[in-house]
Formats: structure tokens, sequence, C-alpha cells
């Protein structure tokens, strides 16, 4: 029996190290953390998070796995985690249905690996949900469980997930902080970093022409970290923020942070929020701020439509990790048909659809070369299959053309419809692109450019 081993190491990334041409940026939902002020402008303004404490710690998870590949007539029970209900549940529909339409594709395969999709809600940290859903997918088999959305919930029941041997792997996690987290190897994500995606933000903003910013943002692992990478990329390029407010899930009245902020009068306003950026905008348009210097992140850029008077949000923009869509076209197509065939309504985004399908096929192919559906025994594979072990492997991009190298003796490297992957020894991917998104007079958002 061979025994596969391997050491995955952490690294502090100030930087964050990208590889690839199109390695170009990050982003993500995450969430769950306090904050300290801790650097005053020379205006005299204190920004009121420890930046320093949003830098990923250094860790090294060990494992063996004694499983050998490839696998045959594995049932493999995957659980989900992801936002039915809270603060993300907008997020929830793209999500689900891409996990439910990548095991439709698994399962069609039917090359070695079968996929027992157990669904259920994260929620957020405001109702729980997660608290008796995790126990609940556990206990009914699940050695992998996908979510949750938001990193803050996330990081509520990771604890609980490793305990018990499973995967954690999270579509749209993208808070610094699991990095470095003490996770025996057994968190991933295919969201990347919110270090990449504040660069991103920080030099959008910049390049716009405004001097000087204002943010609103969400107290959690996910807000704070996003804000301060943002801050340091707009500082670097020559701003200053002069005015940020926290608010906390759950909140419900946000006239004081509105205040503060308008009060800075800055050029800029980053709204780094969930969905309660909905009762933000009305108050944020009634005071006559000009709505084309907002900026939206991933985890509140949706299609608004006529949840909003119509202009609330013309103009602004937004980024979160995306590949050009005219390069998924096809998917997008796939996805509405599939979700739509099973009875539900239309999609009106596919925001994390991509990462959350690709969370399947990776875990599905990991466990086939492992022959293993045992969370630590698939965890050794993942790396590999997505072309980021020591052999890079041969390049495919469907779980059937990557399943058959698996079956034939040979190392697959899947290159996903979210794009290249590639995780590196910590379970982040290496490879990512930031789109940035542009608001209609309908308050509809559309694809600009990579950023």
């Amino acid at each position: 029996m061979s025994v596969f081993t391997r050491s995955r190491t952490a690294r502090i990334m100030g930087g964050f190290a990208l590889v690839g041409a199109s390695a170009l940026v990050l982003a993500a939902c995450s969430g769950g953390g306090g904050t300290t002020p801790t650097e005053t402008s020379g205006s005299g303004f204190e920004f009121p998070i420890d930046c320093d404490a949003a830098e990923p710690a250094d860790y090294t998870p060990e494992y063996s796995s004694t499983s050998e590949g490839p696998g045959k007539d594995l049932t493999y029970k995957i659980g989900t985690a992801l936002p039915v209900t809270g603060n993300l549940a907008f997020l929830g529909p793209p999500e689900i249905a891409g996990t439910e339409y990548a095991a439709s594709v698994v399962n069609k395969a039917d090359k070695g690996v079968q996929i027992d999709l157990i669904q259920g809600d994260s929620g957020d940290t405001d109702n729980k949900a997660y608290e008796t859903e995790v126990p609940r997918l556990l206990n009914e088999g699940a050695t992998a469980i996908i979510g949750a959305a938001s990193s803050g919930t996330s990081l509520q029941f990771i604890d609980q997930v490793i305990a018990a041997d499973a995967i954690q792997f999270s579509p749209a996690n993208t808070s610094a902080e699991f990095t470095g987290y003490e996770d025996n190897g057994l968190y991933w994500r295919t969201a990347p970093s919110d270090v990449l995606q504040g660069e991103v933000l920080g030099n959008l903003i910049a390049g716009d022409g405004a001097e000087t910013l204002g943010m609103i943002v969400l107290n959690d692992s996910y807000g704070t970290g996003l804000a301060c990478f943002t801050k340091k990329a707009f500082e670097a390029a020559g701003g200053e923020v002069v005015a940020a407010s926290l608010y906390n899930t759950g909140d419900t009245n946000f006239a004081s942070q509105i205040d503060t902020v308008l009060a800075a009068k800055p050029d800029a306003i980053a709204l780094i929020t969930f969905e309660e950026v909905k009762t933000m905008i009305p108050e944020i348009v009634a005071a006559e701020y000009p709505t084309n210097q907002l900026y939206f992140v991933d985890g509140n850029l949706t299609n608004f439509g006529d949840e909003l008077e119509p202009g609330s949000v013309a103009g602004a923009k937004g980024t979160y990790p995306a590949v050009d869509p005219a390069t998924i076209e096809d998917f997008r197509e796939d996805v509405q048909s599939f979700w739509t065939d099973e009875g539900n309504a239309k999609l009106k985004d596919f925001t994390y659809a991509p990462e959350s399908f690709d969370a399947v096929i990776l875990l599905a192919l990991a466990s086939l070369e492992a022959g293993s559906t045992a969370g630590p025994d698939v965890a050794a594979h993942l790396q590999s299959v997505s072309g980021g072990g020591d052999d890079p492997g041969t390049k495919c991009t469907s779980y059937e053309e990557c399943a058959d190298i698996i079956l034939d003796g040979g190392v697959a490297d899947y290159d996903g419809v979210s794009g290249a992957i590639t995780f590196n020894d910590v379970g982040d991917p290496t490879e990512a692109t930031i789109g940035i998104f542009e608001f209609d007079e309908d308050n509809n958002n559309s694809f600009v450019r990579i950023g």
C-alpha cells in the first residue's frame, strides 16, 4: 500500500506571490473579529482597525494518507453550508446551483465517484443556522462541507469540521485569516485572499481620480481585512483614508455610520458590506452623494434592479473574483438551464457559481486519485489535481477528461470555469483574476474589465 505524505507551509504574504500571467487579483466573502484603533492621519482621523492583525499567520500542518487510488465505485457524501438565509442569502442560489450542477456532471460521467450531495444552510453570525446544520451534515456522513460563503460564518464552525476529520472547502471565503489557520490541512478555497482584492479596489479608486476615501465596513474578518488591504493600496497610490465606520452583523440602522463618513466629504466611498448595503444606499442617495463615487465589493455586488429607485447606483463600480463572463458564457447557460429545469427561479446573477462548481469537481477528482472519501485522504490529493504538486500533470478542463487521465495512471491538472486555480501549499489558489463591474441606470452591473 502506498503512503502519500505532504507538508503544507503557510507563508506570511505581505504582497502575496502570484503565479502565472493570469495571476492578477483576488476577492471575497468573510467574517469575525474585533478591532483596535491603530493609525492617525494628518487630519486627526483615527483608523478604527488594527491592520497588523489582518496579516495572515504562519502555520505548518502535516499529515499522511495511506489510501491507494485510483478509486472505484466510491460514494462521496458532500454537504453544503451555503447561505439560504442571512445577510449573504443573495449568494445562495448561484452557489447552490453551482454545486448541484457539478454533482450532476460527476454522476453522469460515472467514472469512479458518485456524489451524494446534502444541502444545508449556513445562515450568518446573527441567525446562527450553522449551529444545527453543520452537525446535521456531519451526522449524515458528510466528509467534506462546501461553505460557508461568509468568512466570519466559516470561522464559527471550522474547528468543528476539522475535529471530525472532514474537509471544509469554501467557494467564497476571502479573509486572509484562513491562510495561516491551524486547519490540519483540511481547509481549502477556490476564492482568493482579500489581500489582492484590496489591492485591486484601492488602485481602482485611486485610478479613477479620488484623493480621499471614506469606508463603511462590516466588523468581521472579511470586512476589516478587506478594508485594511484597500487602505494600504489606496495610500500607496497617494490617497488618504479620511473616514471609516464599522457596523456589526444584525444591525439595521446605519445612519450614524453614513453621517460620519459623509461629514468627512471624501472623494469616494467604499461600501465593504453584505446585503445591508440595500438599506444604506437610499440614505446615501438622499444626502445627494454622487453615485458614481461609490464602490462595491464581492460581498454586495449584485443586480439590484427594481429593489432600488432607478439610478440609485448609476455609475458606481465594484470588484469581485471573476473571469471575463464572455469566456464562460456556455457555463452560465448550462447552469441556468439545469437550475430552472429543476423547478427553481431563474438566477439573476452568477456570483461564485463557477467557484462552487469547481469546488465539487476538485473534491471528486482528489477523491478519485486518492481512492478514498476520507477527509485527510482527499485533502492530501487536492493540490495534486489542481496542478500545484511536484508533478504539474496534464491540463484538463472537465471532470470526465481529468478522470480519464487519473484512471489511466496519470496526474491531472484541472483548470476550471473559475480559472486555473492551482493550489499552493496552504490551500489557497495562486492564480485568479478580479473583475471590475459598473452599474447602469437600472441598477444592474455589467463587466468592464479585469482589474
